[in-house]
Parts: structure tokens; C-alpha cells; sequence
């Protein structure tokens, strides 16, 4: 009688152990499986001559004068690359995203240096932290500008040399809101604040939007001087979905 219960004992234990090592497999197997996200990629273009860009005098701030010294620079409101890659452009899922209106992440940088804005033109998400810090040896006054009696507010700070980030957020969506330096008139940039996964596009026109469920979204392209263009975009479970634009030059 004993060795029976022994026995069935041991049948219960390894039919425990055996269920047990097939739920642990197949949790392996759901978290290996393939994320059902994709991105967006494509290229923005500008279609035509570029506009001149103005050199930039900064004779009265002799510090960022020696940065630019073997380079001078112009002014960015267009910067056009290879085969007409317009850069600068925001691209961003504009109708059809569902998801949070907060980002995950955080670590944009708008740096000040040699009395340019870096990056020209920076994508935000709503109320996602970035930093403003200043590379230069001189001050400057950060004033960002949005539409006035909205939801974000203007601000206007000093940040001398050496002074700690400035760590702050937006907490509304606005394109774009236009930022200058009152002690620097030549400096200028915008920040786009959207909801959800955006792209910038880099010296050759090609963006990449990422972390898009699948779905149907209207796409928005911005940029400072020829405004936005749109067109709908269709995204499959793990499948990269492509769209260009093109801008002509005026």
C-alpha cells in the first residue's frame, strides 16, 4: 500500500514538473516573439533652386566669431544636402495615433554653441524633459516664444557660461514654437512638440519614424519656411512603411 502511494506520489510530482516546464517554455516563447511595431522612413526634398542663405555677422560676440572662423555660417532656415535632401524637417503621425500622450523617454539636448542653436530644429513629444545647456564661454538668454494664451507658456531665462542645464517641458502639443536669444539676435530655432513617434530629417532628407502600431495614420511634414505637407500612410505588423515629400522652392 505504501510503495502504491509512493508511486502515484511520484507520478503527481513529475506531471507537476512536466506542466511547469511547459508554461515556462511557452512564456519564453511569447516574450521572444516579434514586436508587432514598425517604423515609417523616407526622404523630404526641396524641388527647384534653394533660397540664399544670408551669412551671419558675429563680429560683436568675438568668441562665436573664432568657432566659425575657418567655416562661416549662414543663416538655416533651408538647408538643403545631397540630391536636394531638405534638412531640418519634422515628420510626425499627426491623425491615427491612440497611444499616450506623455513620452517614455527623455534626454533631448538644445545646446547653445558658438552662438548657434543645436540642433536647429528639435522634435518633442508632450511633456517629455528636455535640456537647454550652454557650450559657449559667453551668456545667453533662452526665450522661447509660443502662440500667446495657449496652454504652453513663454519663458525668458538667462544662462551665463559654465550655469547648469536648464531642465524643463512642454505641456502641449504646438507647431512650432519659435526660440531666439535676446542677447544674440542672429540666433534662432524652433521646437515642434507633438504626440507620439516623430522623425527629423538629417543633411540628406531621410527620416525615420519609430515605434508605429499598426494602423492607418495620417503623416505631417513641417518645415520653418514652406509650412507642412500631409499624406496617409498604412503600417503592417513588422513591416517598415514608406513616404516621401517634396517641397518646392519659392
Amino acid at each position: 500500500m505504501k510503495k502504491q502511494l509512493l508511486f502515484k506520489a511520484i507520478l503527481a510530482l513529475s506531471a507537476a514538473l512536466i506542466l511547469s516546464a511547459a508554461w515556462m517554455v511557452s512564456q519564453r516563447s511569447v516574450k521572444a516573439a516579434p514586436p508587432s511595431e514598425s517604423s515609417i522612413t523616407g526622404t523630404v526634398k526641396l524641388e527647384g533652386t534653394p533660397p540664399h542663405q544670408r551669412p551671419i555677422d558675429m563680429s560683436k560676440e568675438p568668441s562665436c566669431a573664432a568657432v566659425h572662423k575657418a567655416n562661416p555660417v549662414t543663416t538655416e532656415n533651408v538647408v538643403v544636402g545631397t540630391d536636394g535632401g531638405l534638412k531640418n524637417v519634422v515628420v510626425y503621425l499627426s491623425e491615427g495615433w491612440s497611444g499616450p500622450e506623455t513620452a517614455v523617454s527623455s534626454g533631448p539636448n538644445w545646446d547653445q554653441h558658438g552662438c548657434q542653436y543645436i540642433p536647429h530644429v528639435m522634435g518633442l513629444d508632450v511633456n517629455q524633459h528636455f535640456k537647454v545647456t550652454n557650450s559657449d564661454p559667453t551668456s545667453h538668454n533662452i526665450h522661447p516664444m509660443p502662440k500667446p494664451g495657449g496652454p504652453n507658456h513663454e519663458w525668458n531665462k538667462s544662462q551665463p557660461s559654465g550655469a547648469p542645464p536648464i531642465d524643463t517641458s512642454w505641456p502641449a502639443e504646438e507647431v512650432a514654437i519659435h526660440v531666439k536669444c535676446n542677447i544674440h539676435p542672429w540666433m534662432s530655432g524652433y521646437m515642434v512638440v507633438v504626440k507620439g513617434p516623430y522623425g527629423v530629417s538629417d543633411d540628406s532628407g531621410s527620416f525615420k519614424v519609430e515605434g508605429v502600431p499598426p494602423g492607418n495614420y495620417t503623416l505631417t511634414a513641417w518645415q520653418e519656411t514652406y509650412g507642412a505637407q500631409t499624406q496617409k500612410v498604412t503600417v503592417a505588423a513588422g513591416k517598415p512603411a514608406t513616404a516621401n515629400f517634396t517641397f518646392k522652392a519659392k
